[in-house]
């Protein structure tokens, strides 16, 4: 085994050995997201500018606690105009909704390698509970500038009508679906 191995898993190994507090990077996390279109395709979209804090104890995970804030007015479907229209009033309302948060109020494990994080999404106004179906954290890794790397992969269904989301009678089922999928991929490091 080379030294710099050696070093590295010295420096990995006590990562989560403890509680410790992490940073979201936000060049390195955000979410992905597919809504049904008129009930025969399925229009899919990013969302970026993720920061917050994980509060991760590996011992624990109940103790742990995630908080994490996007940017609405980073929506990306790859058709300007859609996503213009996803930053109106209509929908995300970016002038006067700028970001979305989630806060957890559980987490727990949900078998090997597998969380379940329950927490409070706020979306346009709106606060309602998300359930979230988490794989990791992935094994710590050392990364640039001394830091410490890990990540976490997270996946979870919400519903328009529960954050009155594009409510216009234009944009209702089955124009488009109430549910919409999400996936959000987080790179943490500390």
């Amino acid at each position: 085994m080379s030294a710099f191995a050696v070093a590295a898993l010295a420096v990995a190994m006590p990562a989560f050995s403890q509680t410790s507090t992490w940073t979201i990077d936000p060049v390195h996390s955000g979410a992905e997201f597919t809504i049904r279109h008129l009930g025969v395709s399925n229009v899919h979209g990013k969302l970026g500018g993720a920061t917050g804090t994980v509060v991760w104890d590996e011992k624990d995970p109940s103790k742990s606690h995630v908080e994490a804030t996007m940017k609405t007015d980073t929506v990306d479907t790859g058709e300007p105009k859609r996503d213009g229209h996803l930053k109106s009033e209509t929908f995300f309302d970016v002038a006067k909704y700028p970001t979305l948060t989630f806060r957890s109020t559980q987490v727990k494990r949900a078998g090997d390698g597998k969380l379940q994080i329950v927490g409070d999404l706020t979306l346009g106004g709106q606060t309602k509970p998300v359930t979230l179906d988490v794989e990791g954290p992935a094994a710590p890794q050392p990364g640039q500038n001394g830091k410490i790397l890990s990540g976490f992969s997270a996946t979870g269904v919400l519903s328009r009508k529960n954050f009155n989301f594009g409510q216009d009678p234009k944009f209702v089922p089955p124009v488009l679906g109430d549910e919409v999928k999400f996936t959000i991929d987080i790179e943490i490091n500390k």
